[in-house]
């Protein structure tokens, strides 16, 4: 497998350890400099996707012989894969957001939102970037014979993850402990996750594809979390409110595995229906699974039992103040009457739309050679 393509995995998997890297900078540490290690982890991201798609853009525009230029597209004249336009786009967003962020902290001092206006830019150049290395890696894969196509296939599945890391971690004040027994939270999952597993399976045609997504997801929050919790870190920030000793991990991974796996059971079998009854079906397998699973496992992660290194439910930040449910191991109350009516037709109606928009996109996807 060529080079670029190898580049252009290391910058998705720099830029989702920077990400996970930085959250807990914010929490254990606080923002001292723009110039700490996760910082840099993610925008060598934009740097080497950036390096990648040009060295693909500039030597099949202006190499007439270049292999890649009968599978290429072209874009203001220039010539190149698409998912090499893409990337350059996403690392284009990042690179921008850079010196946008340092000066919003210069202006405005310590963010505590995850989207904040040049984090929103730089989630824009993040999407982007992993878009096109799918785009890529699909085109190699859709080209390529037998065992080259397996690996290739790998390798998608594994970005494929990678993206699913990145589409949560944006949600991640929307989705933590206290949240997981209200409706409100699988609304939250239901619009980012559906847009995953379907595009992913029906690009590939792999039967567990879903699975390994989510498989991909599990490992990579739960070895980051685990690894992260190791290294001593204390507050620089105030003012501090709890006690921290050690890098605050990312939460335990959301069991995404289980309506994974229950969506890859159901296409094997559901493979002649149409789009939209497709859809619908498996926006409802994909909440029902998610709540069969997660519900109950909230509460032991709510229990002392969670409360290790393994879990990671002990935990805080520095500036959680004591009163907060979250360090009381409380949940938010639970919807009730015409509020969970309302909570439950909206997270149907999302799940089944977003279903349908993976769908579609994956099968459109199946059909990259360039």
């Amino acid at each position: 497998m060529p080079w670029y393509v190898w580049c252009s995995v290391a910058a998705v998997t720099s830029c989702m350890i920077g990400v996970h890297w930085d959250i807990s900078w914010h929490e254990s540490i606080g923002r001292d400099s723009f110039w700490t290690p996760a910082h840099l982890a993610i925008h060598l991201c934009g740097i080497l996707a950036g390096f990648a798609s040009g060295y693909l853009i500039l030597s099949t525009t202006f190499d007439r012989h270049s292999p890649l230029r009968k599978s290429s597209v072209r874009v203001w004249g220039f010539h190149g894969p698409l998912g090499a336009f893409i990337m350059a786009w996403g690392g284009l967003c990042m690179i921008i957001s850079a010196p946008f962020d340092d000066w919003w902290h210069r202006a405005y001092g310590l963010d505590v939102k995850i989207l904040s206006p040049p984090h929103a830019v730089l989630a824009l150049g993040i999407f982007g970037v992993h878009s096109g290395v799918l785009v890529l890696i699909l085109a190699y894969m859709n080209r390529a014979q037998r065992d080259l196509r397996g690996r290739y296939l790998l390798l998608f599945l594994y970005v494929g993850g990678i993206m699913l890391v990145a589409l949560t971690a944006f949600q991640m004040e929307l989705t933590a402990r206290p949240m997981m027994h209200t409706v409100h939270f699988y609304r939250v999952l239901a619009l980012t996750v559906p847009l995953v597993l379907p595009r992913i399976a029906r690009a590939t045609g792999y039967k567990w594809a879903a699975t390994a997504v989510a498989g991909v997801y599990t490992v990579f929050l739960f070895l980051i979390g685990r690894i992260l919790s190791l290294f001593p870190a204390e507050p620089k920030l105030g003012p501090v409110y709890q006690h921290v000793t050690h890098f605050v991990p990312p939460e335990f991974p959301l069991l995404l595995i289980v309506p994974a796996l229950a969506l890859d059971l159901m296409w094997q079998r559901t493979g002649h229906w149409g789009r939209w009854r497709q859809s619908i079906v498996s926006g409802i397998v994909f909440l029902a699974a998610l709540a069969a699973a997660q519900w109950p496992f909230a509460w032991f992660l709510m229990s002392p039992a969670a409360r290790n290194w393994w879990i990671g439910a002990n935990y805080f930040a520095y500036f959680q103040r004591p009163g907060s449910i979250y360090l009381h191991y409380q949940f938010l109350p639970t919807e009730h009457g015409l509020a969970l009516l309302q909570e439950l037709a909206l997270a149907v109606v999302i799940a089944a739309f977003t279903m349908w928009l993976g769908i579609t996109g994956g099968d459109r996807m199946r059909q990259v050679r360039r």
